[in-house]
């Protein structure tokens, strides 16, 4: 059993030393030229004027969280699409009325103007 893990956890253990010996090394002989630019935050291609307490918008949370539903309904097609065949044409059957559903959510989340960006 653990033969069949040995390359992984080689592999995982040569990552992690290669990776941590670039870190060290760049630590140690990397140029360290700090400008006030340089030592700027950068978050999310939003100026560094923005304070803190910064508000968005329920358009941007509610967007994000349809992208994130309907992003991970799409995963479950996935495995059924996998082993179509073993499943046979009850799980087609299935997938269409999934594929349904999906479509009257998205149509329905379109005209209440969810989509709308303001």
């Amino acid at each position: 059993m653990l033969r069949s893990y040995l390359p992984a956890i080689v592999f995982l253990l040569l990552g992690g030393i290669v990776g941590g010996a670039f870190a060290a090394l760049n630590s140690l002989i990397g140029p360290r030229r700090p400008t006030p630019h340089k030592q700027d935050p950068y978050e999310c291609g939003l100026p560094s004027e923005v304070k803190r307490g910064m508000r968005f918008g329920i358009s941007f949370y509610l967007i994000a969280m349809l992208f994130i539903l309907f992003d991970l309904e799409v995963v479950f097609l996935y495995p059924i699409a996998v082993q179509l065949r073993a499943f046979g044409s009850f799980a087609l059957i299935e997938t269409v009325v999934f594929v349904a559903l999906l479509l009257v959510a998205l149509i329905y989340v379109w005209r209440r103007g969810a989509l709308e960006w303001r």
